[in-house]
């Protein structure tokens, strides 16, 4: 099993909380992860139809079945449970890690967490893998990311453009499956299964143009309004769309940095995808190289590098506080990391090439702050990391 930077903060929270709760998009490796580090927990899962109507209907015979710890695996589906735990948390006082919880649709969970266990209950997400997860190594130091480029970093076994092009779901690794394959299965499985469960969708097929727009669209502004003309459907139902999109940890809507120096204009989020294979799939790109000739490939690698980032936080169990900046002439940092006592900006270039004038705007960004030395990054499609004009440059495999 590939070893998972979350392993660290799952078993503190376990030690320090009678529930846990783990969710993420599906096959994200939740269940592997969980059943691998408590093997001592008895499991259900609660997909299996017999378990889940034993829940449904005697959710307090159900619970009460386990004199020890249990793993309940895609709980989400039998919501009237979580307040018969709560019950059995309060007046029982249940050990620590006494329930792990594990769910594909955030949204829900989080909805019957806050009603019934807040306060008892950890909350953590499960990314698909980060690229330094497969490397098997530890990812990139947001401490000194801008400051100090690491003097080696060992190279990947894969190129940038087959590494975008896989994306980063367990089974394509684990069991060397042609990513287009089992991608497409992943699509059919999400659109017939979980939007038609959750959003009752009655027409599908407007669902899947929204899904693949949305792709088309990444990396830009979002525009709910055409974004909805485009698909034929209400503003409202665009809005609801979306929302999903994102509490399933499909998308990741950036937005924009709250700090106003006098020049921000921007108030709308920008859309990125959280995997990029899943991100190709849905552009028809049928082959790694295939990137190399698509006006997409900077937005895909883009994608690339906020959805790292974003797992460098959240596989922590830190919130990820990621932010873009634009202004009104035009200036703009792709990406903002908002350390709390500094603001590290970050520029994203997919060449494999670094020109003079792509530090322009970092170099703008520290004029702008008042602080001509502050930290600040650029990584970029080669493999090479150096620090120039004063700012750290980082290979894509560095992350």
């Amino acid at each position: 099993m590939i070893y998972r930077t979350l392993t660290t903060r799952l078993n503190e929270a376990a030690e320090r909380f009678p529930v846990v709760t783990v969710t993420g998009p599906r096959q994200s490796g939740k269940t592997t992860l969980v059943r691998t580090l408590f093997k001592s927990h008895a499991y259900v899962s609660l997909e299996a139809a017999d378990q889940r109507a034993f829940a449904l209907d005697d959710p307090r015979g159900f619970i009460s079945q386990f004199d020890g710890p249990v793993i309940l695996d895609e709980v989400q589906r039998t919501p009237e449970i979580f307040s018969y735990i709560q019950v059995l948390v309060d007046e029982h006082r249940a050990g620590s890690g006494r329930f792990i919880l594990t769910g594909s649709q955030n949204f829900l969970l989080l909805a019957n967490i806050s009603q019934s266990l807040a306060g008892r209950c950890a909350i953590l997400h499960l990314l698909p893998f980060s690229l330094a997860e497969l490397m098997g190594r530890e990812p990139l130091s947001l401490d000194t990311l801008g400051k100090a480029v690491p003097e080696k970093t060992p190279l990947p076994e894969t190129r940038l453009m087959e590494t975008l092009y896989a994306g980063f779901y367990p089974r394509i690794h684990d069991q060397h499956i042609p990513p287009r394959d089992w991608l497409d299965d992943y699509y059919q499985t999400y659109l017939e299964r979980d939007v038609r469960h959750v959003l009752n969708v009655a027409d599908i097929e407007a669902f899947g143009r929204f899904f693949r727009l949305c792709a088309g669209r990444c990396g830009q502004l979002v525009n709910l309004s055409g974004l909805a003309s485009d698909c034929g459907i209400s503003h409202t139902t665009a809005r609801r769309w979306l929302s999903v999109l994102e509490a399933n940890f499909v998308i990741l809507l950036l937005r924009p940095h709250h700090q106003n120096f006098g020049k921000r204009l921007i108030k709308s989020p920008k859309l990125y995808f959280l995997d990029t294979g899943l991100l190709c799939y849905l552009l028809q790109i049928r082959a790694p190289g295939e990137l190399f000739q698509r006006a997409e490939r900077g937005a895909v690698f883009e994608s690339f590098v906020v959805s790292e980032l974003f797992k460098n936080f959240v596989h922590r169990g830190e919130p990820a506080h990621l932010y873009f900046w634009r202004d009104a002439t035009g200036h703009e940092i792709d990406v903002i990391i908002d350390r709390g006592a500094e603001l590290i900006p970050v520029e994203v270039k997919s060449g494999q090439t670094v020109a003079s004038d792509s530090f322009d705007n970092l170099v703008f960004w520290r004029r702008l702050t008042g602080d001509a030395n502050a930290p600040s990054a650029l990584i970029y499609g080669g493999d090479q990391g150096f620090v120039r004009s004063g700012v750290s440059t980082y290979p894509w495999y560095a992350l």
